[in-house]
């Protein structure tokens, strides 16, 4: 109560209050679910299946949100009743019990005078068996707001990013259309492959190769270290790792168009950055549980993201320099383009996925860094306990922006063009179309190795099963890794393909 003046309950409001409120609340509802559903419809009108898909995780996540927001208001008064002894609540605290009043007094909170019936009724019944609750109505009701900010903020941000990599990414398409002009030109395209160039002329090798030796080793780290920081991918470096590219995986076809592949991939992985995993939210926690007074986790914590970030492009940048080191030691000259050798064993445990994984944890944590001061500054006030001194606040929003411009615009674009360079090509190296057709092959092949076993078990039809098992086996080892993942997505999607015809 505040000035005298009882919270009314929904038995003595007005009606057409009431009203109101659930008529403006539904409306702005309705107007957002109608929003992201005209926008999946127009991305799949302009064949934007991956970024669609990236909607529907969008979706997703907010359901989820919905869950726990349903969660939290159900059983708020639930948890407010559950008391425990005043000592359990005396320790780890994030601000100290002395300056309890004192923020009590400063804070502009708005939503404290609209639960403060509810605070003293549960409050009063703990202290009735002189104990304490173990999370207030207030404070739960924080909470509630911060994940909702979290999420938001986290989806803005890799919104964010992916827009501006791809503006960088898109600058290269110049490139790809010359190179495909010379294609075309089939003299000069003749006269290239037949001409011998020592290996060391090459402006691949010249950017690239700093001389053999252990010091080589230790300079091509710290070159590598420097160069994400400044022209992260030269136009060399796109023709060489293009033609190495497209020498492993489609060598039948050198017009093959590698930019637009790599701008499907990025939307493909796209998908999966954009979503909040469980692992994330276990970070949230383990975050929650440490910040304590005078621990400064939030200010620690700032930093591991730009360690991660720094280490993740300086790895991806090393990745060229170690091909580069390669054809180097090997060649002396070369005839033709110089080719380099996609390989799994250049990255992190031979796994180029892990870079993905590493990229989404940072976005994440940038963006939960982000979102944790603005939910402080606006809930609690700027001079909070919890918000800190300025000299720990300052290099928190300085690094936090930084983390977001080089993610931006060097270690996204560097990853959508490094992780081909692994061992396999990714499913977006085929159009939707395609994709489809495959998945369908893939099923009908399973099918008839099926009906053949089952044929040989009885004695017959052994011949058939050995023939049908020897056809592309090559090219069938990473089909059936792609079918696999393909198949499932594709069952799915005919699901909501009803739903939506429904609508």
């Amino acid at each position: 109560m505040s000035g005298g003046e009882e919270e009314k309950t929904l038995e003595y409001t007005p009606t057409w209050v009431v009203a109101a409120v659930c008529t403006v609340i539904v409306a702005i509802s309705l107007a957002l679910e109608r929003l992201l559903h005209y926008g999946g419809k127009f991305l799949k009108k302009k064949g934007q299946k991956p970024l669609y898909e990236a909607l529907q995780k969008v979706k997703e996540e907010l359901m989820l949100l919905g869950f726990i927001s349903l969660l939290l208001t159900v059983f708020q008064n639930v948890i407010a009743k559950i008391c425990v002894e005043h000592g359990v609540m005396e320790h780890l605290l994030p601000c100290k019990l002395e300056d309890m009043a004192a923020e009590t007094e400063n804070t502009t909170s708005h939503f404290a005078h609209f639960r403060r019936l509810a605070e003293e009724t549960t409050s009063g019944y703990c202290e009735a068996k002189g104990k304490v609750p173990l999370l207030s109505t207030e404070a739960l009701h924080h909470l509630h707001i911060f994940i909702f900010v979290l999420a938001i903020v986290h989806v803005v941000f890799c919104v964010l990013t992916v827009v501006f990599g791809g503006m960088k990414i898109r600058q290269w398409r110049a490139w790809e259309d010359a190179i495909a002009a010379q294609n075309y030109d089939s003299q000069q395209f003749i006269n290239k492959k037949h001409k011998f160039t020592h290996v060391n002329e090459h402006a691949f090798i010249k950017e690239r190769f700093l001389g053999m030796g252990k010091n080589s080793a230790l300079l091509g780290w710290l070159h590598s270290f420097l160069k994400q920081f400044y022209a992260s991918v030269t136009r060399s470096d796109y023709v060489t790792l293009r033609l190495g590219f497209i020498n492993t995986h489609c060598k039948a076809n050198p017009k093959f168009n590698f930019h637009k592949y790599m701008i499907r991939a990025l939307e493909d992985d796209f998908r999966k950055v954009v979503g909040i995993s469980w692992y994330l939210w276990v970070f949230v926690v383990v975050f929650l549980l440490l910040n304590v007074n005078g621990w400064h986790t939030y200010f620690w914590i700032a930093f591991l993201p730009f360690f991660l970030l720094i280490a993740v492009g300086t790895k991806l940048e090393h990745v060229i320099t170690q091909m580069a080191h390669e054809v180097a030691e090997k060649h002396i000259a070369i005839e033709g383009d110089l080719v380099v050798t996609p390989s799994d064993g250049h990255f992190w445990f031979g796994k180029p996925k892990l870079v993905l994984f590493l990229i989404h944890f940072i976005l994440f944590q940038n963006a939960f860094e982000i979102a944790f001061f603005f939910w402080i500054w606006v809930q609690y006030g700027f001079d909070s306990c919890i918000m800190g001194q300025v000299r720990y606040i300052v290099p928190r929003l300085v690094i936090g922006v930084f983390i977001q411009g080089l993610c931006s615009y060097s270690t996204l674009p560097l990853y959508a063009i490094i992780t081909q360079m692994g061992t396999s090509f990714k499913k977006a190296i085929f159009d939707d179309h395609v994709q489809v057709g495959l998945v369908g092959w893939a099923q009908k092949v399973k099918k008839k190795k099926a009906a053949a076993a089952d044929a040989s078990s009885s004695g017959s039809g052994s011949v058939q099963a050995s023939s049908h098992g020897g056809i592309g086996s090559a090219f069938g080892i990473q089909m059936g890794k792609f079918a696999k993942k393909a198949t499932k997505p594709e069952e799915d999607n005919s699901d909501k393909k009803k739903e939506e015809e429904n609508n």
